[in-house]
């Protein structure tokens, strides 16, 4: 295991599902100290300021920290765990999963159940249990039991999920969405430690993106950016059942640039920028047109009077899942991209994105 993959399982093995972001932010400042000089607005959003030859412009790289997952809403009399989704989770996706119930004595370990199939009728069998019928189940057999082990309404319930090396290239993991962005970031900013730049990099953990890009809101009024990147994973096309048309984005395919997604239409001197720019490192770029999603570009490039802000991301399979898998050499290329793009971002080029 490399220092690349070092860095992949510790931020994806970390918990910090949307709004108890702590065990993941904890693992993100080790590797910021080093990086610069560290701030953190009121939400929890964690910020890295590295000064370049000059302090102007401002570039943000934006990653969320947080990953979907649960919280407790409601424990029966009989010993089990009701949950309220916290992101964006596909109902049949999620049971015999298992799950960690985050308490104020230690981690709880349950597995998420609903009634069996051997006591459905045929027409129950034929529709997708939906969250409201399932339960975690963590061995007890009253109300009692359960709150003796520490579990209270309101604790947050993490996926539990391993980081595997599948292959020499292939990796597979939890809370790649957007763990994924973080360790851009981080990377990025250490090759620009190797040299210089001419402006100054805010490296941004966000905090609850998957409830809503909160932590975008109130981290970006810190920093007031000249130019944002967000950096985040993007729906892997290249699976059964996907027509070209719902997403081009293969793995292996390089980074991609989001031409539109629900909330944010990139600048587009900024956009055509990093085409031209990826041409000329022969880094083979992937354009999406993203219709069901958004991203902390949304609020972000609606920051006071406007941010030129573009989404560069990882191909991935599988995200907003217990287990998704993506490929290392889209993550170096995106790296490479977005080093190189941030060496390029003087105050003349800057200017030039909002000029008229």
């Amino acid at each position: 295991m490399d220092r690349t993959e070092r860095l992949f399982k510790e931020l994806t093995e970390a918990s910090g599902v949307a709004g108890y972001e702590s065990g993941a932010r904890k693992i993100i400042r080790q590797y910021f100290d080093p990086l610069g000089e560290l701030s953190q607005d009121k939400l929890g959003s964690l910020v890295c300021k590295k000064k370049g030859t000059q302090n102007t412009p401002k570039i943000v790289l934006a990653g969320h920290m947080d990953e979907i997952g649960f919280m407790v809403k409601l424990i029966t009399k009989e010993g089990f765990i009701r949950f309220t989704a916290l992101g964006g989770w596909w109902d049949q996706v999620l049971l015999a999963h298992r799950v960690q119930i985050k308490t104020s004595k230690g981690d709880v370990l349950g597995v998420i159940g609903a009634k069996p199939p051997h006591l459905l009728t045929e027409e129950e069998r034929r529709k997708v249990v939906e969250k409201k019928e399932m339960y975690i189940d963590i061995g007890a057999t009253s109300e009692k039991e359960v709150e003796g082990t520490g579990v209270r309404i309101g604790d947050p319930i993490v996926p539990v999920s391993d980081f595997a090396i599948l292959n020499s290239k292939t990796y597979l993991a939890k809370a790649f969405d957007d763990r994924i962005g973080n360790a851009i970031t981080i990377e990025a900013m250490k090759e620009l430690m190797k040299s210089t730049h001419p402006n100054t990099i805010y490296g941004v953990a966000t905090v609850q993106e998957e409830v809503g890009s909160r932590g975008a809101v109130t981290s970006v009024e810190l920093i007031n950016p000249d130019v944002a990147i967000v950096l985040e994973v993007d729906i892997a096309g290249d699976v059964p059942g996907i027509r070209l048309e719902e997403s081009p984005v293969k793995l292996g395919g390089g980074p991609t640039l989001l031409a539109y997604d629900s909330r944010m239409i990139p600048n587009l001197k900024l956009r055509d920028l990093v085409i031209d720019l990826a041409r000329r490192l022969k880094i083979s770029l992937q354009i999406h047109a993203l219709e069901g999603g958004s991203t902390d570009g949304g609020p972000i490039h609606l920051h006071r009077t406007g941010v030129p802000t573009i989404v560069l991301a990882v191909p991935t399979r599988h995200i907003h899942s217990h287990n998704s898998i993506l490929r290392r050499d889209d993550f170096d290329a995106t790296v490479k991209l977005v080093v190189e793009l941030i060496k390029r971002l003087n105050k003349r080029t800057v200017n030039d994105l909002i000029g008229f």
